[in-house]
């Protein structure tokens, strides 16, 4: 499946989010997107709903996933204090992705792969982008350096 295309730099993730939020609040689907954790919630309905959507084209499923896990990389932004950042090439390798998160405890997260990882999976609630979250902000006590 198409992971990285029409992606920004880090520099760029934030004001990408804020499209694909202002996108989805569009219309019908007026989705409650506040950049609040609960909101992650959310954001794992709409994976399960992209997964229910029998007949998606990859493309299109690609596009929702890269939407879903940029906003979970958001909140933990806005909400965990952590900064958008360009991932180096063996980072970039493992991860399948050009841009991940950095919390302040110096742990570079992958939300991205995690949206992926969530559809790929199902609904198990280890995969769950809401948990993803919890547990990752569990850790931010220890300065840690690594890749998670």
């Amino acid at each position: 499946m198409e992971r990285t295309s029409e992606l920004p730099d880090a520099a760029g993730m934030s004001r990408y989010v804020e499209g694909v939020v202002a996108e989805w609040l569009r219309g019908e689907r007026r989705l409650p997107l506040d950049y609040s954790v609960e909101s992650l919630r959310v954001a794992d309905r709409i994976v399960a709903g992209v997964r229910a959507g029998r007949g998606a084209d990859e493309r299109t499923v690609a596009r929702a996933l890269r939407g879903v896990g940029a906003y979970v990389g958001e909140v933990m932004v806005r909400a965990g204090g952590g900064s958008w950042v360009d991932l180096d090439s063996r980072q970039r390798d493992y991860f399948e992705q050009p841009v991940g998160v950095r919390m302040p405890d110096g742990r570079v997260w992958n939300p991205l792969g995690r949206a992926m990882r969530r559809y790929d999976r199902g609904k198990g609630g280890r995969e769950s982008l809401y948990v993803f979250y919890l547990l990752l902000h569990g850790r931010m006590g220890g300065v840690v350096r690594g890749v998670r």
